[in-house]
């Protein structure tokens, strides 16, 4: 028995007219194939992520920082483990940001930033006693 060679189908799924470069406002035509074997897409949740900024940065290292500390769980275990060094080079790296961002942040920038590295690095002397 002959197998019958099948070829393959070009779809264009792009969200722009190439012709013009316009967003499409129709969707792509499906095939009678498509349509007969059209499966549900599974549903994505969103997630919503703080405005990224100087600020949300800083509040991220920072966080990093609370979970060497133990003082946070790890999202992924769920367990709260320290970890001095890396506590240490967190803050370090938050100092060295300070440093190199001086003159350039705005006050309430200024002023968050020393706020979380003098508490952050008082914890650390706390831990280290």
């Amino acid at each position: 028995m002959v197998e019958e060679e099948k070829g393959f189908v070009i779809k264009d799924k792009r969200i722009f007219s190439p012709e013009t470069g316009e967003s499409r406002t129709e969707e792509p035509q499906k095939t009678e194939e498509e349509n007969g074997k059209e499966k549900e897409a599974p549903a994505v949740e969103e997630t919503l992520l703080p405005e990224i900024n100087f600020s949300t940065f800083i509040f991220s290292l920072s966080s990093s920082a609370l979970l060497h500390f133990g003082e946070i769980p790890d999202p992924s275990s769920g367990t709260k483990e320290k970890n001095l060094p890396m506590a240490k080079h967190t803050i370090d790296i938050l100092g060295m940001l300070e440093e190199k961002t001086r003159g350039n942040l705005t006050p309430d920038e200024e002023q968050l930033f020393k706020n979380i590295l003098y508490d952050l690095r008082m914890l650390y002397v706390k831990e280290t006693e």
